[in-house]
């Protein structure tokens, strides 16, 4: 007979290859391949992946694009019955808005060391200080999402400079370049 606790593992695959899908579409557009989902009552309300380039959003990290889908979809800034699924620890922005969505629960893939809230730099969601603090868990297809990230930057290496890139070496390192506007 099967546990309850392997059911609630093979779920959390199950969404987080439905997150590893949206990232596969932000690398698709030259986007960091981070993918999020958010889930109500076994279903998806919300998706998203990773779009600062496309739309120009500090903001528009994979985890803020499905938390205001899923607001959207659900009409409540309150998720508090909802999952959300990430491919990478979440940045300390974006358990800012885990946190002030009321998300119970935050399931990612991998450990971001550069960027990472929940555990890596900061541990935002066990202080005491803030009124609400999701359950977490890590590691659901951790190879998988890393697999993602480690591809995507090799392949960025391995591109011809940008355009940007010829235009900074062009006028000099350091030097602040003007925006064509």
């Amino acid at each position: 007979m099967e546990s309850s606790l392997s059911r609630i593992d093979a779920g959390d695959s199950s969404f987080m290859e439905l997150a590893l899908e949206e990232a596969g579409r932000a690398a698709e557009n030259d986007e960091v391949p981070v993918g999020a989902v958010v889930v109500y009552e076994g279903r998806v309300v919300g998706r998203g992946h990773n779009r600062r380039e496309a739309l120009q959003r500090p903001t528009a990290h994979a985890e803020i694009m499905a938390l205001e889908q899923a607001s959207a979809e659900l009409q409540s800034w309150r998720l508090q019955d909802c999952t959300l699924y990430v491919t990478l620890e979440p940045c300390l922005m974006c358990v800012g808005a885990i946190i002030q969505a009321r998300v119970p629960r935050l399931v990612f893939g991998c450990l971001d060391p550069k960027a990472g809230a929940v555990e890596s730099l900061y541990h935002a969601c066990e202080d005491p200080r803030l009124n609400h603090r999701p359950a977490v868990r890590r590691g659901v297809l951790e190879e998988e999402c890393r697999q993602i990230l480690v591809e995507f930057f090799s392949r960025l290496r391995k591109k011809e400079p940008s355009a940007f890139s010829n235009q900074l070496s062009a006028e000099g390192e350091g030097k602040v370049l003007k925006a064509d506007r």
